[in-house]
């Protein structure tokens, strides 16, 4: 693997961190299982593009793109909560919905965004190479974003969500109010990954309309790994664990795909992407199965 491709790696696993930190609030604290992302990751992505095109600027754009995966958030969560929907099945409707939204905002499959001024471009020319630039400045948002998920969870309001993730009844019984956390939870967890797709929009040059297949799938992989590599109780940890096991996943697979003794082309991302998870899911099992023997 080059330089330029293992750089390459980094800086999308750095992305797709903020996925993973979207699916860890869902999945791990909300236990609600949202498919949702799928939609606005490209959700995000198609936001930012049109408004950059049209001279908005970059950071009031990736704002835009933010509110506008919040608000994806928040249809799956009124659909569940407020309607009494399956939350598989809610998340799977808005996830659907957003493939024709997503070209509506764009007007087409892909926007390019290569000669459109990015949150970027000021760091470029500097002397430093492109490789370094991208995964540099993904590492300092994700850095930031780390700290603000960590504290707000825990706060007492992020204290009452993590109570409604673990027991919805108890919470209740203690004055929690339940419904607003998860209107709240999938807003934050779909903002996070609003902004993934604005940034890979971004440091990739383009948005497209089919950028989200198999979003879930990778943010699920990176806290699935992140719990292996770090495996503890504690918040601030957990975080930091799913934005490794991103950068980690993301890396093996480009191993894989650049190893030419295996023999993969890029056409078998999604094996490869079923093995490793597959693989970080046996792992913990087979730990505990070899600590119990012995």
């Amino acid at each position: 693997m080059t330089e330029i491709a293992f750089w390459g790696a980094v800086e999308l696993g750095l992305v797709y961190a903020f996925v993973a930190l979207g699916v860890y609030l869902a999945f791990r604290v909300l236990d609600f299982p949202d498919l949702t992302v799928d939609g606005s990751m490209p959700l995000g992505a198609a936001t930012s593009a049109v408004l950059l095109i049209h001279g908005v600027n970059p950071w009031l754009a990736t704002a835009a793109a933010m509110a506008a995966g919040a608000v994806a958030g928040i249809v799956t969560a009124t659909l569940n909560v407020r309607f009494k929907i399956l939350h598989l099945l809610a998340s799977i409707l808005t996830m659907t919905a957003l493939f024709s939204i997503n070209l509506r905002v764009m007007g087409r499959p892909n926007v390019a965004l290569l000669s459109e001024d990015t949150i970027l471009t000021p760091f470029y020319g500097l002397g430093v190479p492109d490789y370094y630039v991208r995964p540099a400045f993904c590492f300092v948002l994700v850095v930031i974003a780390v700290a603000l998920v960590a504290w707000f969870l825990r706060s007492e309001f992020g204290l009452a969500m993590r109570a409604t993730g673990a027991n919805p009844r108890m919470a209740r019984a203690q004055g929690v109010r339940t419904n607003l956390q998860i209107y709240v939870g999938m807003a934050l967890s779909n903002a996070l990954v609003g902004l993934a797709g604005a940034l890979f929009a971004q440091t990739n040059g383009f948005a497209d309309v089919t950028s989200g297949v198999g979003t879930i799938v990778v943010g699920l992989a990176a806290v699935i790994v992140g719990e292996t590599l770090l495996p503890s109780r504690l918040v601030t940890v957990a975080l930091i664990g799913a934005v490794i096991g991103s950068v980690v996943y993301r890396i093996a697979v480009q191993l894989a795909l650049s190893a030419d003794v295996i023999g993969l082309k890029a056409s078998d991302l999604n094996l490869v992407t079923a093995v490793l998870v597959a693989i970080a899911l046996i792992l913990p099992r087979l730990r505990k199965k070899g600590r119990a023997a012995s």
